[in-house]
């Protein structure tokens, strides 16, 4: 099959529609906050710049709503002098605010995540005109991140895993309606699966891998991980044989134009969506386990656990899954962790019994 050289780059793609809704939200902002996020263009990806866009959209819309002199101005024309007079307070209240709101009709709630990701996007902020000596107060500064209470990671069990991949094998407990297109999707879904399952990788690189990414000589797929930089992510013979079968079906597909080099494609011959792999995953585990909610992430915390118990070192599955920060694993397996120090309490024995 000839692979046109025109094809999009998945990657690329997602960052001009970034950019482009970016550019939109900034429209409706205060003039200088353009300058915050050409200043941070370098150093951040465009999904961050758009999420901080819109918290920040959120904060000068509390701004507006709760301050009388505020209230007379459009947002599009509040002056940069403003953030000098934004106290510590205004931003606590702010805090409170966005636990629960109503806006244009439709109800916004945020958890301690939530939370946290509105308060660090307003930090980084105010820091940025901080440091660039155009405010003289830092009220951000001053305001402690929520405290996250760590969750239990939910994972699938071994037997959960087998059971998950026969099942997609069988198409038992689908419905008469899905059976409909079990048989056209069965290979590409279970080459998918195994592949998440097998490798760890996130959704975002997963739906973003094209044919030519693949390297059975080497059995590794090349990756963009969070960033932007590339690497190789290499699998076992499980993963190896579901994407062999996969591809012999996948190249007598004609796919869409501008969707040639996708190695997942859709029902309708486009490359496959991150929420149309969140829909696949969560149809076949509700079969498997109803009492836990598995997303593709939960596919992910499922085999860094299971390299983690195998290895049992944690800065390789740091590598493997990509966390630039090796705490940031640590903190995710710290109860597997704190198994293996109990049993390091029964691996030397002082004196025989």
């Amino acid at each position: 099959m000839n692979i046109m050289e025109n094809s999009k780059n998945y990657h690329d793609e997602q960052n001009n529609i970034n950019t482009l809704k970016m550019r939109e939200v900034v429209a409706t902002l205060p003039s200088f906050c353009k300058q915050f996020f050409r200043g941070i263009q370098e150093y951040t990806s465009s999904r961050t710049r758009l999420a901080y866009a819109y918290d920040i959209r959120v904060f000068f819309e509390f701004i507006h709503s709760n301050n009388s002199i505020c209230s007379k101005l459009e947002i599009k024309n509040f002056p940069l002098s403003l953030l000098d007079q934004i106290t510590r307070e205004d931003i606590e209240e702010y805090m409170e605010y966005i636990t629960y709101y109503i806006k244009d009709g439709k109800e916004y709630s945020n958890n301690e995540r939530g939370k946290k990701r509105k308060l660090s996007a307003l930090k980084s902020f105010y820091n940025y005109f901080f440091c660039a000596e155009l405010i003289s107060t830092n009220p951000a500064a001053l305001v402690p991140l929520p405290k996250q209470h760590e969750k239990e990671i939910i994972r699938l069990d071994a037997d959960e895993v087998a059971i998950l991949l026969d099942q997609v094998e069988e198409g038992e407990k689908l419905t008469k309606n899905q059976m409909k297109y079990h048989n056209k999707t069965k290979l590409r879904d279970i080459a998918l699966l195994t592949l998440l399952l097998g490798t760890g990788i996130r959704v975002s690189e997963c739906v973003g891998l094209d044919i030519n990414d693949v390297d059975f000589k080497n059995n590794g797929i090349k990756i963009r991980r969070k960033g932007g930089y590339e690497t190789v992510i290499y699998f076992g013979e499980e993963v190896t044989d579901a994407l062999h079968d996969y591809l012999e079906k996948r190249y007598h597909i004609i796919p869409l134009e501008g969707h040639e080099n996708a190695l997942f494609l859709s029902m309708q011959n486009r490359r496959i969506t991150v929420r149309a792999v969140e829909n696949l995953v969560k149809k076949y585990t509700s079969n498997v386990t109803g009492l836990k909610k598995i997303t593709p992430h939960k596919l992910r915390s499922t085999y860094g656990t299971a390299l983690y118990r195998e290895t049992g070192d944690i800065y390789l599955v740091a590598d493997v899954l990509g966390h630039k920060d090796v705490n940031t694993t640590r903190k995710h397996y710290a109860a597997l962790e704190d198994d293996r120090r109990r049993m390091a309490a029964k691996a030397v024995q002082l004196r025989e019994k």
